[in-house]
């Protein structure tokens, strides 16, 4: 594409940033899903570096790809996002070209011996796959978007299992707890990423209701030693209530914690008066989340394929 002109993205660049992802979202999903914040969010975020680790791609002038390297690890696993209009699949390939060699930048820098390079994908995409698999791209992982549709008269407050009660995180300490349970329960998920408070949080941004945030205790007064269980959700997508994290400890499964946590969030978003809930899972996920939230009706929204590429590291 010899008129293909690439740069850097500036946290300036987020309107421009957030209408080419939501032409993508109506290709892909069928309609818009990105909100304006949660693309200055990632623009904006401390470890984004966007001079070095940010593409745009514009084609006459107009934007028609962008790409995104995230290094999360520290290690050899590097992410990155990038999307594309239909009909700019050169453009695509040249971003690509550019995020792969920075991903071995990058890995090499914190001094890997390779670069295990993730990319997340709608099964459907815009992006040409041929494109991947070409460049030794291959897919490894599948996560199912859901959702559920909520209102007043079907979605009750339930009642919890006996001797469980819940405390929202507006407290600090309340967050910081919140923070360890979500490493604790996720550490052996796919694609986990551990992260400091100070990081999760920069990861979070600044527009999460923390009154919307719980965690589950048992026996007796809230405290550490009975915390068996954190949800997350957040009322700031135009599209949906949102269900970021539902962790319950190992020792305390099996209790019903999970489906009254679900239950709980469904009540509360039908109060708010939102009419849909949706969350993501992992559909290798051995704690058996998918099961669950099919039981408690929630069905297929899209679907969204990790794509892996190993590649020989470079200097930095």
């Amino acid at each position: 594409m010899d008129d293909l002109a690439v740069r850097p993205a500036t946290t300036d660049d987020a309107p421009a940033v957030c209408a080419l992802l939501n032409a993508v979202d109506t290709i892909e999903v069928g309609r818009p899903e990105t909100d304006l914040h949660q693309v200055e969010n990632d623009l904006a975020h401390p470890e984004a570096d966007l001079p070095r680790n940010s593409w745009l791609g514009f084609h006459g002038g107009e934007l028609v790809a962008y790409g995104l390297l995230w290094d999360d690890s520290g290690g050899e696993r590097i992410d990155i996002d990038q999307y594309v209009l239909p009909g700019h699949q050169p453009a695509a390939a040249r971003l690509l070209e550019l995020m792969e060699a920075r991903a071995a930048e990058r890995a090499g820098h914190n001094g890997a011996d390779r670069a295990v390079v993730h990319l997340h994908l709608n099964v459907r995409p815009t992006l040409d796959t041929a494109l991947l698999t070409r460049r030794g791209w291959r897919t490894v992982r599948r996560y199912n978007v859901m959702s559920r549709p909520v209102n007043r008269a079907a979605d009750p407050a339930p009642a919890p299992p006996p001797g469980l009660t819940l405390r929202d995180c507006r407290d600090e300490a309340d967050r910081i707890r919140a923070h360890e349970l979500v490493e604790e329960t996720f550490a052996g998920h796919f694609d986990h990423q551990s992260r400091t408070y100070q990081q999760w949080l920069d990861d979070l941004g600044p527009t999460v209701d923390w009154s919307l945030a719980w965690i589950a205790s048992f026996g007796g007064p809230a405290g550490p030693q009975g915390d068996a269980a954190v949800m997350l959700t957040r009322n700031d997508r135009a599209s949906m209530g949102w269900i970021r994290n539902l962790g319950v400890r190992e020792d305390a499964r099996g209790q019903g914690v999970a489906g009254y946590l679900l239950r709980h969030a469904f009540a509360v978003y039908a109060g708010l008066g939102r009419d849909t809930v949706g969350l993501g899972v992992d559909t290798g996920n051995e704690t058996g989340a998918l099961r669950l939230y099919e039981a408690h009706g929630m069905a297929l929204h899209f679907a969204v394929d990790t794509w892996e590429v190993t590649l020989p590291v470079s200097g930095d």
